[in-house]
């Protein structure tokens, strides 16, 4: 029975169903609820944020700690990363991945290197920048970028990127109870695309641990975020037209 392995890194319990922008969502919900030092912020967050991602967490956590920013990205990550270092669990959303590179010195050389250049005395863990990425047919060039792989070479940082709500939601709580600073870039191609039943539960889906998908004998097949059920979709093609079994493996943390 050549067939999708049950998540062994989701607890029991109640689940209800969610799209794939509200896995995060709901991540985000319990972190505003669970620590009060935990802010969200970004371009159009406190309205919901134009794929809806942040809906209904002003009313959550708060104006003063669900608000809107100017339009300026190495701004918002500055900004994001003095919060850290002083104590706080600041989300910063990057409206779209493909604005990121502002920012781009900002992350790579100053949170980055937080820990590092003080010799361990200070950090910016719980910083979590997150980040719509990829494409969806009509974006053009400035709205379908996947610039994860810039980020993957620069020690210091995580880079996370689901392929599903539960993932979504999981690596959000991890990410932000992580004491490095991490990107978690999610694919706007599975807002709209995918529903499952996410665990109601808090749960955090380990960061730097990949997923076996699917177990196969043949050859193994390796991808991230959107990506990945298209190599199941190629997988199931396989077995069904050459009898070719094959491991699908979700990286989940590209670092």
């Amino acid at each position: 029975n050549y067939a999708q392995l049950a998540n062994p890194d989701l607890p029991q319990g109640e689940r209800k169903k969610l799209g794939g922008g509200r896995g995060g969502n709901e991540g985000m919900g319990i972190i505003l609820e669970k620590d009060p030092k935990a802010v969200l912020f970004g371009e159009d967050v406190a309205f919901g944020g134009v794929f809806r991602a942040s809906v209904g967490l002003r009313e959550k956590g708060g104006g003063d700690r669900v608000f809107n920013t100017p339009l300026c990205e190495q701004g918002i990550a500055g900004f994001a990363i003095g919060m850290a270092a002083v104590g706080h669990t600041p989300i910063a959303e990057i409206q779209f991945a493909d604005y990121i590179f502002p920012a781009f010195d900002q992350i790579v050389n100053e949170a980055a290197k937080y820990r590092y250049r003080s010799g361990n005395q200070f950090n910016c863990g719980g910083l979590v920048i997150r980040s719509p990425c990829g494409a969806v047919g009509h974006g053009g060039h400035y709205h379908s970028q996947s610039p994860e792989a810039y980020f993957a070479h620069t020690p210091g940082l995580k880079v996370v990127v689901p392929s599903t709500p539960a993932e979504a939601k999981g690596l959000m709580l991890a990410a932000a109870r992580t004491p490095d600073p991490v990107l978690v870039f999610e694919p706007k191609a599975l807002y709209r695309a995918l529903e499952e039943n996410v665990p109601v539960a808090d749960y955090e889906i380990p960061i730097g641990k990949a997923r076996l998908v699917r177990e196969g004998a043949d050859v193994t097949l390796v991808a991230w975020g959107a990506q990945v059920h298209v190599v199941e979709r190629a997988a199931e093609m396989a077995y069904e037209q050459l009898g070719v079994t094959a491991d699908v493996i979700d990286l989940r943390s590209i670092t």
